[in-house]
């Protein structure tokens, strides 16, 4: 490419061709860092293993964007990705991009550069946003170092590995003004909705109870599991680059594509990558996104301290509220549903209920229970009942993405802030510091996002990073 001939006008050029909207420069309209609704968003991804490649489409399908570029350490491996797709990589990032562009322009085009370094990436690329989609041990670095560079940020879930990142992460992001979108898209969906705003109007009556029920165990994505001892690194993958700001770790095939979420060096297991969703719906309901419980009690699970995978596999504890409700969590072995399970039979259904879910509850046993496409109540006439014009209407969004990209836009908040996202992960993680610490319960501060009394305890608030990641 003629360097005079710069990535937006190259993009201008090609999105005629393709009858999208003209990419012009933001001076043009006195935005810096707002794109005026004619001018299409340029997305770069960074990271392309799992997620990106199930989610990276609805950004493909926009036509309020482009995605231009992809960064990561690994070239390409056919045994990363969803199912055992071939996704894993950032040369299967850009041809799953570039094959998309070809196939709207039917002829092929070449849009996408690949990266091994998201700095690299964000130096060279004209990027008014990224999607990042790494492991959680990432999260924060890449969130900061972006808003520092005015990029606005789709950043998938959980939000942070530890609740002082995502403080840093909320800080930053407000202080550089950027929009930000949490890949918790249940937030978009309309049974989440729809239970929270009968919750929050009190149809159910006087909200008691809820009752969180999350995964457990541990995954075994493509059979990786078994290989724990240490390997050579495959070639093309830059494993210094992966392990990043995380402590120092001898390559282990066990780790990879998705099962680096159940080792605490870079996740939490499933309490954070589930609880991320269903703890963030039950806080929606619950009014309390801005804030958080007072204490958790009654914690117990089981995990293995000298394991490769040292997340706990079962787990149980409770989250008492100032208002005195408590929110119950636990994984599918200790049935917090009976209610739900029951109702289920009486309605012939076929599939065994996994006690996976959000259950609300209310006085004179009035109850609410809702999950990915399912949403039951006790009396099913409840979910008929309409919301007011006068009542609590929650934030209304029908497509994850594409209320990022208008948000972008308009500069409004979206669906999932970074505050809020903080505030619901930080539960998940208060959890694991009980667990790994041998406390059965915590005394925590909202405001001052402190733990009362616990020494041990606080030292795992936050972690340092590798050097020479530092911000």
């Amino acid at each position: 490419m003629n360097p005079q001939f710069s990535r937006r006008r190259f993009l201008a050029t090609s999105a005629a061709a393709l009858g999208f909207p003209t990419i012009v420069p933001n001076s043009v309209f006195g935005k810096p860092g707002r794109p005026a609704p004619s001018e299409r968003i340029t997305v770069g991804c960074i990271g392309w293993g799992t997620i990106a490649g199930d989610w990276t489409p609805s950004f493909l399908n926009n036509e309020k964007c482009q995605v231009i570029a992809v960064a990561d350490p690994m070239k390409e491996y056919g045994h990363y990705g969803y199912d055992g797709k071939e996704t894993g990589g950032r040369e299967a990032g850009r041809k799953i991009i570039d094959q998309h562009y070809s196939q709207a322009a039917n002829k092929s085009v070449k849009t996408c550069t690949a990266y091994v370094d998201f700095r690299e990436m964000m130096e060279k690329e004209d990027l008014d946003a990224v999607q990042v989609s790494t492991p959680d041990h990432w999260h924060a670095y890449m969130a900061v170092y972006a808003a520092r560079k005015g990029k606005h940020i789709y950043g998938q879930k959980p939000l942070a590995l530890t609740i002082g990142e995502g403080r840093l992460m909320s800080d930053e992001v407000a202080k550089a003004g950027v929009t930000w979108q949490t890949g918790s898209q249940q937030r978009s969906d309309i049974y989440f909705r729809l239970a929270c705003e009968l919750v929050r109007n009190e149809r159910l009556g006087k909200l008691k109870r809820v009752r969180v029920g999350l995964p457990g165990g541990h995954s075994n994505w493509n059979g990786m599991a078994e290989l724990t001892a240490p390997a050579p690194i495959p070639d093309d993958f830059d494993y210094e680059l992966w392990l990043g700001p995380a402590e120092q770790m001898d390559y282990r095939p066990a780790l990879l594509p998705l099962n680096w979420r159940h080792n605490f060096n870079f996740s939490g297991g499933m309490i954070t990558d589930f609880g991320a969703h269903h703890i963030d719906i039950a806080q929606w309901g619950l009014g309390t996104q801005h804030t958080g419980p007072l204490e958790l009690r009654e914690v117990s699970g089981t995990l293995n301290k000298d394991a490769l995978y040292n997340t706990a596999t079962d787990f149980k504890f409770e989250c008492v509220y100032e208002n005195g409700v408590v929110m119950q969590v636990a994984s599918p072995e200790h049935k917090l549903m009976p209610e739900v399970e029951a109702s289920l039979q009486n309605s012939n259904s076929k599939k065994p209920f996994d006690h996976v879910g959000i259950l609300f509850e209310g006085d004179a046993g009035k109850w609410i229970y809702v999950n990915r496409g399912k949403i039951s109540a006790s009396d099913p006439a409840i979910l008929r009942e309409k919301i007011g014009p006068d009542e609590i209407h929650l934030y209304e969004s029908k497509d994850h993405t594409d209320n990022f990209l208008n948000c972008i836009y308009d500069g409004k908040p979206t669906a999932a802030p970074v505050e809020v996202s903080h505030r619901s992960i930080t539960i998940a993680h208060l959890a694991n510091i009980a667990l790994r610490t041998g406390s059965t319960g915590l005394k925590w501060n909202p405001q001052t996002e402190k733990i009362d009394g616990n020494e041990a305890a606080s030292k795992l608030l936050s972690k340092e990073w590798r050097k020479p990641w530092v911000l």
